[in-house]
């Protein structure tokens, strides 16, 4: 049995992890491109964690338009929209994947933010522009809860509802 993280358990740090072993091994054959074929498997394990943050953002939008949009229309196509996010990480989620978006989670943040408040002022909620946090309000906890949802923010909702009309975001 191989030492280092599992497969089935842990694919991102098991590509990770493999990749390095590999650049370790010593050889002497020249037909054997090593550093290549390690890249290649750090990115196979990159591309597990590229695609859970995706969903992440995917959520956090989701999240800021339920929480600061007064739109009513689009709110349970948002709300699938999380739980198709929500499912889509299921399948990917390892410890090491966690960790990696508990640690980029203010940056995924401010990335969304700015998203957000693009489609915000296209729909003339520039109220709910202002009333976006800095800092990212959401856990990792949150992001990932079957059934949780944000709440309309009542701070914005009676200022933005005034200005936006039920306008789909």
């Amino acid at each position: 049995m191989p030492d280092g993280p599992r497969y089935k358990d842990d694919f991102y740090a098991w590509t990770q992890y493999q990749a390095e072993v590999l650049r370790t091994l010593p050889t002497t054959d020249d037909r054997f491109d090593r550093e290549h074929l390690a890249e290649e498997i750090e990115d196979l394990g990159k591309t597990e964690r590229d695609a859970v943050r995706s969903q992440v953002r995917r959520i956090l939008l989701h999240f800021l338009k339920l929480a600061y949009s007064p739109a009513r229309d689009p709110r349970s196509d948002w709300m699938g929209s999380i739980d198709d996010a929500r499912a889509e990480i299921e399948d990917k989620l390892t410890a090491t994947v966690r960790r990696d978006i508990e640690e980029t989670l203010p940056r995924l943040y401010t990335t969304t933010r700015k998203r957000i408040s693009r489609d915000l002022e296209t729909y003339g909620e520039r109220d709910a522009v202002q009333s976006l946090t800095a800092e990212c309000p959401y856990t990792v906890d949150q992001i990932l809860a079957e059934d949780w949802y944000p709440e309309l923010d009542p701070e914005t909702a009676p200022r933005a509802i005034g200005c936006a009309n039920g306008d789909n975001t």
